[in-house]
């Protein structure tokens, strides 16, 4: 990279702190470009005018926010740019006021991935995502109560803003699909047999010990504890459309072998289970998967997909019936 920062990981970790532990702001102007497009789940922040805005509504109701980089899972180089898929967990305490309501004082920790290209130290495309769901539930809100309060808080069904579907999107300058590394293809063949509803890809490819991170905050161990929690999500949506759009995967000394894809689940919401019965609202899903591979398998996962974001579809479809 450079003499500021010896590696990409490097760069990823170094900026993320100047902007929120160091409270450097500004600096987004420097390393976020000027017309940057950024895919939250949330909805589509275009210019870094947006990002600095999402920013600083961040820190004014959590001013103590750290992000704690967990993982930096990367392909690219430097004539190409680099794509950073970055792991972290948020920690702050609620003591502002802001798109969370009044202070609580509560302190909540969750995690977020995104997706990022990098040329010349330069961030001009993202894709990200919160564990929004969990934040809301260390608030004392069930995530469709909490998505039922943000349309109402934003003016109601017509003019609430709407969680990022690919009708929203805007080319920007990345359109790679990542690397050929074999771990790569394995964690997206992986994921693929599940949302194919081959559920014992898990039993034939995860270690028994498995360690999973789900959206929600969701944590547990073990085969079974996997399955049920995939099954929640897949059956929800049971004709919705699969999609792997890019993946990675890296094998670097003193690390795990690991893997990371960003996928999509597209459909409709014809099933019983975790969102409640079928509306038949349709639903875009944007999901994050991390992984670490060893002796016996998958070891550990991270998958993140905003709960908060498809009750708010469910929930804006069902106000257009009305």
């Amino acid at each position: 990279m450079t003499a500021r920062f010896a590696n990409l990981p490097d760069y990823i970790q170094g900026v993320t702190y100047e902007i929120w532990e160091g409270r450097q702001i500004g600096s987004l102007l420097q390393s976020y470009g000027k017309d940057i497009v950024m895919r939250s789940t949330v909805g589509l922040i275009e210019g870094n005018d947006g990002v600095i805005k999402d920013t600083l509504a961040s820190l004014s109701a959590f001013p103590d926010r750290q992000i704690l980089g967990d993982d930096v899972i990367w392909s690219g180089d430097a004539d190409q740019g680099y794509l950073s898929s970055h792991r972290s967990m948020i920690i702050g305490t609620h003591t502002g006021h802001g798109v969370f309501g009044p202070p609580t004082g509560r302190v909540v920790a969750a995690r977020a991935i995104a997706d990022c290209f990098v040329q010349d130290e330069v961030i001009t495309d993202e894709w990200l995502c919160y564990d929004i769901s969990a934040m809301v539930q260390q608030l004392g809100h069930s995530p469709r109560d909490w998505a039922a309060q943000s349309i109402e808080r934003e003016g109601g069904a017509g003019s609430a803003l709407r969680p990022f579907t690919p009708d929203q999107d805007r080319p920007g300058p990345y359109s790679g699909k990542g690397n050929d590394h074999p771990l790569g293809e394995k964690l997206a063949g992986i994921v693929t047999r599940i949302m194919d509803f081959d559920f014992a890809v898990i039993g034939e490819t995860y270690d028994r010990a498995v360690n999973l991170y789900h959206a929600g905050g969701v944590t547990g161990w073990g085969r079974p504890f996997a399955e049920a929690q995939w099954m929640q999500l897949r059956t929800a949506f049971p004709d919705s459309t699969f999609s792997v759009d890019h993946r990675i995967g890296r094998s670097d000394a003193g690390q795990p072998d690991r893997a990371a894809i960003r996928w999509s689940l597209t459909g409709t919401h014809t099933g019983h289970g975790i969102y409640g019965p079928p509306t038949g609202a349709p639903v875009h899903i944007m999901g994050f998967t991390h992984a670490e591979f060893g002796p016996w398998g998958l070891r550990r996962e991270w998958s993140l997909w905003d709960e908060v974001a498809i009750w708010k579809q469910i929930l804006l479809h069902e106000a257009g019936r009305e």
